[in-house]
């Protein structure tokens, strides 16, 4: 019996892509082109709306990743700072408009804000401490108008006091007094809701049981997470190790007495800054028991639990890194997360270096940084009292190489980044900018339709991928109506 042979047929061919490395049909094939579009919705529905908001709002905008970028273009805002400038690098400083100086000279006060109204308080005349209070107004963004020199005078003249803003009240710590010895006193002043700020009263005239222990002058004071620290400082016999603390009550909120925390520091200090950043308290600075300045950099840890707002120990070996020269009566103020140590005097004059650092989130100092071309200028400053207004921090009066000052300095510790950057992998341009709710709900109008203009795009493109013979009909026959027509 004869065998009926199969009929050979065509021959079946695999059609071969991507430079003939993978086979139309196969898996490989078909996952690249499922992740192509899974990227390119993304891109499309997430990213680009994404920019289009912050394209309305910011003043600049990225587009892609700008790991790094070997051209950039910053503002003239930013005068001679490098470009891009470093974190927590501060804009040359300039000095403030005569029509702002202090009415008289002053150094070793305070400046603080409540409200509206900032404040000089007390300090020297460079002979003795003063009982005067300077009050300005704030006027825009990063400024104040004339200083009034008929601000509530103090009960008695301090220098080298305490002076903080906190709970609604001012509080001055202890400092020395007209006689050139350190006090125990405390002077509280308690503006009111108006903004009227009304007159200093003594903290038992206050009825706050807020005498300090013994007196103290050059300690630095700071708002703990429930209270004030009192923190180093000089009693009759010199600098102490010492850290108290006033507790605010939680029903009243009124601060107690002050008492002592279970650590001390590591080394006694007057004239030092501190500041608390996270969980560190950061002593740096000021002079030590050898009544000579020092570049010692302490560290204080809070507790756990209980302990969580108490300083339960003090150290140097933590991570901390020293000031990169001895350094006493600093300008020292925390912004932003970092620490700045300007000008203050290495004891036989005054300085005027800048230097800052940044602390990691686990209690490390890395380094101290430095640029020449934030110092101060050449006849330095000791003794001044710094504030922060807005995007400006601003040193008022000090001793210089000139003598006690009345006028302030000011810097930018907020430098703007590139509005133009072009690297590897994307670049930042210049963008428009809206401020305010018009701004907001104008980038979110552009987002929402760039997103709906988008989606529209992919429902005509999934449409055209399900109808691809209908397509091609559709274009065989205007290619033979074409062909038609250049015939005739």
């Amino acid at each position: 019996m004869a065998q009926t042979a199969l009929y050979p047929g065509a021959t079946r061919t695999h059609r071969r892509v991507l430079f003939g490395l993978l086979d139309s049909n196969g898996w490989a094939w078909a996952f690249l082109k499922a992740l192509f579009w899974f990227v390119l919705m993304i891109f499309m529905l997430g990213y680009i709306p994404d920019r289009a908001y912050y394209f309305t709002v910011n003043q600049t905008m990225d587009l892609g990743i700008l790991a790094w970028s070997p051209i950039n273009f910053c503002p003239e805002g930013n005068k001679s700072l490098p470009c891009p400038a470093p974190v927590g690098a501060v804009v040359p400083w300039s000095a403030s408009p005569a029509e702002i100086s202090l009415p008289a000279p002053r150094t070793d006060g305070a400046v603080v804000q409540s409200g509206t109204s900032v404040l000089y308080v007390g300090g020297s005349d460079g002979k003795a401490a003063v009982d005067t209070t300077f009050v300005a107004k704030t006027s825009g963004t990063g400024n104040f108008d004339k200083w009034d020199a008929n601000g509530p005078k103090l009960p008695a003249p301090r220098s080298d006091a305490g002076v903080l803003y906190s709970g609604g009240k001012i509080y001055v710590v202890g400092g020395y007094g007209a006689d050139g010895k350190p006090t125990d006193t405390v002077f509280v002043l308690s503006p009111n809701s108006s903004g009227a700020l009304g007159n200093w009263q003594t903290a038992a005239d206050a009825k706050l049981d807020m005498q300090l222990p013994e007196p103290r002058a050059g300690a630095a004071l700071v708002a703990a997470q429930d209270g004030l620290l009192l923190v180093g400082g000089s009693n009759a016999n010199g600098p102490v190790d010492t850290i108290w603390k006033s507790t605010f009550d939680k029903k009243s909120g009124a601060p107690g007495k002050w008492t002592p925390q279970a650590a001390k520091l590591f080394a006694p200090v007057t004239d030092a800054s501190a500041a608390i950043i996270g969980s560190y308290l950061w002593v740096f600075g000021g002079t030590g028991a050898d009544q000579k300045a020092t570049a010692l950099v302490q560290r204080g840890e809070f507790g756990t639990g209980a302990d969580a707002a108490n300083v339960v120990r003090v150290g140097v070996r933590g991570g901390s890194t020293d000031l990169p020269a001895p350094r006493t009566n600093l300008n020292g103020f925390a912004a932003n997360g970092n620490l700045y140590a300007v000008g203050g005097t290495d004891g036989s004059k005054p300085q005027g270096t800048l230097y800052w650092a940044v602390p990691t989130s686990t209690g490390d100092l890395p380094e101290w940084k430095h640029l020449d071309v934030s110092d101060l200028p050449a006849t330095g400053n000791a003794g001044g009292a710094p504030v922060i207004l807005g995007p400006d921090a601003i040193i008022v009066g000090g001793t210089t190489g000139d003598g006690v000052q009345v006028g302030s300095a000011r810097a930018n510790i907020a430098p703007q980044a590139p509005f133009f950057q072009l690297g590897l992998v994307g670049a930042t341009v210049p963008a428009l900018r809206i401020n305010g709710e018009i701004g907001q709900q104008l980038g979110y109008l552009n987002a929402n339709t760039i997103g709906i203009v988008d989606f529209a795009i992919f429902v005509i493109i999934g449409w055209a991928f399900a109808h691809r013979q209908q397509i091609a009909e559709w274009r065989d026959r205007r290619r033979r109506t074409k062909e038609l027509r250049d015939r005739a």
